[in-house]
């Protein structure tokens, strides 16, 4: 058995226990009672799927993947697992900020589902025993189109950026001050740290922007491959592979449809086929303003970020 297998066995179980609790519970999963059923339909799936991924590994080491039927399985349960995970980001960012998630159960299956994808994609491949593996690639930078992606992920940052410390500076933008702004993040539940961090001019959210853009630049350059300088013990050694990607593979996956998706919605918008809520702000151009702002860096940041991951994925030697 190889630890993917026992991980996706491992992952079934958990998957079934949960979905079965939720369901005879009455806990609702995506605003209904019968996802729970189908994520326990889903954990057992994946048992016979782990097991029969172990069992042929020594078959299939020689290949370097399972055979077709068994990654049929594994894909199957991963698509599915992704959609699932949806929202997992939101979920991330209120904790490091001190807020309550929108629902408990909701969390914990954004987070079962992100480690199933994660699991389930590397049964799909058998890696040799680590004696007969080939040494690690040297660090290298991305081609250039993938950096040209990395820009532009980065640039399409600044205007939201720059909205949002405007607001936290008490400046105005349209049409909302930065005193109506923190009125309506406490109103709408911000949490004490957020506030705080408010009052010292600094926008939780474009924080993690920045944060996001750290991130982006190290899947494309040399230096996110290996531990610099400053981290002592760490100096020279190789970053795991999980270490980036996990964090990349959740913002990926969650901002490039969420902003692909939010651009769509506001083009119809903008054209006059349906009409945006205005929510707290004055007037619907003034949404259709800090909707542009927002939704075109999630969708830009997403999609580079998709872009830089499937780079640093194959120069590391996935």
């Amino acid at each position: 058995m190889t630890r993917n297998a026992w991980g996706v066995i491992g992952w079934g179980v958990a998957c079934a226990g949960f979905g079965t609790g939720c369901a005879l519970s009455g806990t609702e999963l995506f605003g209904a009672v019968w996802p729970g059923w189908a994520v326990a339909g889903a954990g057992v799936v994946a048992v016979p799927a782990g097991v029969a991924a172990g069992v042929a590994a020594g078959v299939a080491s020689a290949r370097g993947r399972p055979g077709p039927g068994l990654r049929a399985v594994l894909w199957g349960l991963a698509g599915p697992a992704a959609v699932a995970a949806w929202g997992l980001l939101t979920d991330v960012l209120m904790l490091l900020t001190g807020e309550a998630v929108d629902s408990g159960p909701g969390a914990v299956l954004h987070a079962l589902s992100a480690v199933g994808v994660v699991l389930l994609v590397g049964a799909t491949r058998v890696r040799p025993p680590a004696g007969h593996r080939a040494p690690a690639p040297a660090p290298s930078e991305a081609p250039a189109a993938v950096q040209l992606a990395a820009w532009a992920g980065t640039l399409a940052f600044v205007p939201y950026v720059v909205m949002k410390l405007d607001w936290a500076f008490g400046g105005s933008f349209a049409g909302i001050d930065g005193a109506r702004m923190r009125v309506t993040n406490e109103r709408n539940g911000a949490s004490g740290l957020w506030l705080t961090l408010e009052d010292w001019g600094i926008d939780a959210t474009a924080l993690m922007a920045a944060l996001g853009v750290f991130l982006l630049w190290g899947l494309v350059r040399p230096w996110g491959q290996v531990f610099p300088r400053w981290t002592l013990v760490l100096s020279g050694r190789r970053v795991p592979r999980w270490l980036p990607l996990t964090p990349a593979l959740i913002g990926a996956g969650t901002l490039a449809p969420y902003g692909l998706l939010g651009v769509g919605y506001l083009s119809l918008c903008t054209v006059g086929v349906t009409t945006i809520r205005t929510g707290d702000l004055p007037t619907p151009d003034d949404a259709l303003m800090v909707g542009w702002v927002g939704m075109s860096a999630f969708a830009v940041y997403g999609v580079a970020l998709a872009v830089a991951v499937r780079s640093y994925w194959r120069r590391t030697g996935g």
